[in-house]
């Protein structure tokens, strides 16, 4: 194998290993206690699998197993280092950040949020983002009002 190939090797896979940063919202970083650790979790995680990449021999290798780790360490150490604690809210008379929201749609079916920062917010398990179209229309709205979201009027049957 000529040195010129090992060299074009290399260089293709220095190419592959420089992964772009992840996206880092433009709102602030708002957090629940229950946010805060899974991010500190998340960066723990990263870091540990970037020690394993770097125990890697091969170093065309061990730079490809590096990348995704690396970049999520940039990544999660940004969110934890601008993450807001938010306290769990103080009262259950109106919507606010860390609220749970029980509302009923125009089509008659009911659902249940809590309001969270981006990175916990997963809709499928109940969560959505304070910086959703759905939170900020309920944001500061009591049990019985009304809100428009898209072209559908939704009603605040419960907060707590």
């Amino acid at each position: 194998m000529s040195v010129a190939f090992m060299k074009e090797e290399s260089a293709e896979t220095a190419a592959e290993t420089v992964l772009p940063d992840r996206p880092i919202s433009p709102h602030p970083n708002l957090v629940t206690q229950a946010g805060l650790k899974a991010l500190e979790q998340q960066l723990q995680a990263a870091r540990e699998a970037h020690e394993a990449a770097n125990a890697i021999d091969d170093i065309n290798e061990r730079r490809r197993q590096a990348a995704g780790p690396a970049r999520d360490i940039r990544y999660f150490a940004e969110r934890v280092h601008t993450a807001q604690l938010v306290p769990a809210p103080a009262s259950h008379e109106t919507v606010s950040f860390g609220s749970t929201v029980r509302f009923s749609r125009d089509d008659g079916r009911e659902q249940t949020y809590r309001i969270v920062g981006e990175d916990e917010a997963d809709p499928k398990t109940g969560t959505i983002s304070y910086v959703s179209p759905v939170a900020r229309a309920l944001n500061g709205k009591s049990v019985g009002d009304l809100a428009t979201v898209g072209n559908q009027e939704i009603e605040i049957i419960a907060i707590s």
